[in-house]
Parts: C-alpha cells; sequence; structure tokens
C-alpha cells in the first residue's frame, strides 16, 4: 500500500502538500511535474493594470540564496485571463495570486479571477505597497491588512489565501487576527527583504536599493515562523521559505504546516517537487507512516 499524500486545506483537497510557489512555475515546468503529485500551482502575481516590472537587472545570486526584485511585472489580469490563462493545464488546481495598489484594486482583481472559472483558490500577496497609506505594504500595517481581507472574503467565494510577509515583529497575532478576517489558510512566509553589493562598482548588484531574499538561507528563518504561526490550530497553515529537498519539506510539515510550497528550487532544478515527493514517501515508508497527515505537528517541544 502506498503513501496518501492527499491533504485538506480549509475546504479545499489537495492531491499532495506540495505546492508550487507564485512566480517560480512556466509552462515549461508541468513537463517536470505529475497532477497527482502536485497539490496546486500558485501562479505568477496578477494586477489590475499592467506592471512592467523593475529595470534589470533583476536578480543576483547570495551565498545560499537568490535576491530579487521582479517587480511584479504582469500583463494585468485582463489581458492574463484573456491570452494565458488557458495556457495552462486544466488538470492541476491553479491558484491565482493578487496583487494591487489599493484594496479595491485586490477585490475587482479577485472578483475577475474567480469569474474565470479556472481557480481554486485566491492567494493575496500582501507585500504590496498601498498607495493611499504612504507606500506601507499591506502585510505590515495590521489594521489595512485585516481591512483587507474581510474586503475580499465578501466579494469572493473561493478559498482565500493571505501570503503573511515575514518583515514584521508580531506575525502571531497578524496571523491570528487574519484567520478571523476570513482567512482560508495562511501561507509562511513571503521573502525577507535584503541587499547585495557590487564591490567593484560600489552599487547595488540589483536596480533597486533592496529585494527579497529566498533560498536555503532563509529556512531556518522561515521554519520558526511557521512554528509561531502554526500553533494556533484554528486556521491552515502553508509553510515554505528555503526548501529544497524531502528533509526540509518534512520539517515545515512536522512543525505544524499541513502542506509546504517550494519556489526557488525550481528555478536551480527543475526535477526538485519530483524530487521531494518521492523522498517523502520513502521516508514516511520507511518510518511506518501510511500518510502525509500522521507527520503533521509531530513537533516535541524541549522539556
Amino acid at each position: 500500500m502506498g503513501i496518501d499524500l492527499k491533504v485538506k486545506i480549509g475546504s479545499l483537497e489537495l492531491n499532495s502538500p506540495l505546492i508550487l510557489a507564485s512566480g517560480t512555475c512556466s509552462l515549461e515546468t508541468f513537463a517536470f511535474l505529475k497532477p497527482e503529485e502536485t497539490g496546486a500551482v500558485v501562479l505568477k502575481t496578477v494586477t489590475l493594470k499592467p506592471r512592467q516590472g523593475n529595470p534589470p537587472p533583476r536578480l543576483a545570486e547570495t551565498p545560499a540564496g537568490l535576491l530579487n526584485t521582479i517587480g511584479l511585472q504582469n500583463p494585468g489580469v485582463e489581458k492574463f485571463l484573456e491570452h494565458e490563462i488557458d495556457l495552462y493545464p486544466s488538470s492541476y488546481k491553479l491558484v491565482g495570486s493578487v496583487g494591487g495598489e489599493t484594496i479595491d484594486e485586490y477585490v475587482e482583481v479577485a472578483k475577475k479571477l474567480e469569474a474565470s472559472n479556472r481557480f481554486a483558490a485566491i492567494e493575496l500577496n500582501v507585500s504590496c505597497p498601498n498607495v493611499n497609506k504612504g507606500g506601507i505594504e499591506f502585510g505590515r500595517d495590521e489594521m489595512l491588512l485585516l481591512e483587507l481581507v474581510k474586503e475580499v472574503r465578501g466579494a469572493v467565494s473561493l478559498p482565500l489565501w493571505v501570503k503573511l510577509t515575514p518583515n514584521t515583529s508580531n506575525i502571531e497575532k497578524i496571523a491570528l487576527e487574519t484567520s478571523r478576517a476570513g482567512a482560508d489558510a495562511l501561507v509562511v512566509t513571503n521573502t525577507f527583504v535584503g541587499m547585495a553589493v557590487d564591490i567593484e562598482t560600489q552599487s547595488s548588484r540589483i536596480s533597486t536599493l533592496s529585494g527579497g531574499v529566498s533560498g536555503p538561507a532563509i529556512k531556518p528563518l522561515a521554519l520558526y515562523l511557521v512554528y509561531r504561526v502554526a500553533k494556533n490550530r484554528n486556521v491552515a497553515v502553508i509553510g515554505g521559505g528555503g526548501i529544497f529537498n524531502f528533509r526540509d519539506a518534512l520539517e515545515f510539515l512536522i512543525v505544524g504546516a499541513q502542506a509546504f510550497f517550494v519556489g526557488t528550487a525550481m528555478l536551480v532544478n527543475p526535477l526538485a517537487a519530483k524530487e521531494i515527493i518521492s523522498g517523502l514517501k520513502e521516508w514516511l515508508a520507511g518510518h511506518g507512516f501510511h500518510s502525509i497527515k500522521e507527520i503533521v505537528g509531530t513537533f516535541r517541544e524541549p522539556s
């Protein structure tokens, strides 16, 4: 008998706990995936109006990580739905990632994605700056975030995931309030803010002063945040940050994440998702488990 990979994120059943993170899955990636082993694929963040993104250079390698400043480049939700969404295989559960400069924009984009009938869930990317509040990120302002979640929750019926920023001082409180405001799942966590300097030119190695750090370098930080958030059992937690192999994934499951996302690893190794699932199955079977759910939340705190 094989390992049962199925998990439930709120009311949504997924074939496996493995979810591909927003912006890391191209159409070519599907050649390396299997629907029965892939929980969901979060597509790139779309906004109401087209965004050109930041000028190059947008990426820089850092020790055990990647620094990016893509700037949410996308054609806008209308063109995305008209020209791109039908290119994605219908055999996978797709999650629409929503960005915006105002709450109204988030609401409008979420409604358009739901109306397309192509998505299993909506993810709010709350690392976007709010133009009406002096540019502060939605995820860093607790009251602004709660208003956003409530407004989107009232506008769509699809499961609502909120991708929390790690760049805040009280993630447990924000997580609890976000779940009470209507989030069906919390995605923990987004990239950490960082920078890189070119010593030859004495300037930034990317086109902006700072960018988002991902990759193995952030795994211990992300794992701790997932542990803190997952202690609140009232909402599903999708954890991740620096997952490159099945052992990394197991750590997130053990501390309480019901599912995990893989991002930067897919940019380095297109076979990463396949190898992670294969490794999980082998390890669980070898340790007497029959389902992925049996390992979730089994962490034992030091006495």
